[in-house]
């Protein structure tokens, strides 16, 4: 590869570091050529991106990035690939779900929105982290049941007064 090739491929990897806040480095090594491509399919259904790249290069891009990787370039050691994701938790459900068959890909680490991830421990952690999606579920329903209480307390309050008139009439 000549250094031309290497620096595009660099940049390349620079602006798609700055370009994502959610960033997962895994090692898929021991996986075979079948397995490989049942991970590939399953992160395209889940619209993550995987890219096996070289460590050195991965290191110069965040190097070269303005964010702050903090201890994830110490674990670019032995195969490294590269999950990219707009959802936090996407990557890190695909992973888990895999490895129910699998003993691989092991995560290394994870950058999510300025967070540091490291270690394979992590993995529980980061699964139930929510989405930005399911925050804003979570507060709409959370702004929209008082409203509801009070809205479905009318509506019994008067089918109850109703019937309380047709009682009295019909007396």
């Amino acid at each position: 590869m000549t250094r031309e090739q290497k620096a595009q491929i660099i940049d390349d990897l620079t602006s798609q570091l700055t370009d994502t806040s959610t960033i997962y480095l895994a090692d898929i090594s021991g996986l075979d050529a079948s397995n490989t491509s049942k991970l590939r399919r399953a992160c395209f259904k889940a619209d993550v991106r995987l890219a096996v790249v070289k460590n050195t290069l991965l290191s110069k891009a965040m190097e070269k990035s303005d964010k702050d990787f903090g201890e994830l370039p110490e674990t670019l050691k032995g195969n490294t690939s590269l999950m990219i994701s707009e959802v936090s938790n996407a990557p890190a459900k695909v992973i888990k779900e895999f490895r129910k068959k699998s003993d691989k890909p092991v995560l290394k680490g994870a950058y999510i929105e300025e967070a540091i991830y490291v270690g394979d421990d992590q993995l529980d952690v980061l699964v139930n982290i929510k989405s930005k999606e399911e925050l804003i579920g979570d507060i709409i329903s959370l702004l929209q049941s008082p409203a509801k209480n009070v809205i479905s307390a009318l509506q019994s309050g008067g089918s109850k007064l109703s019937g309380i008139v047709k009682t009295l009439s019909e007396k």
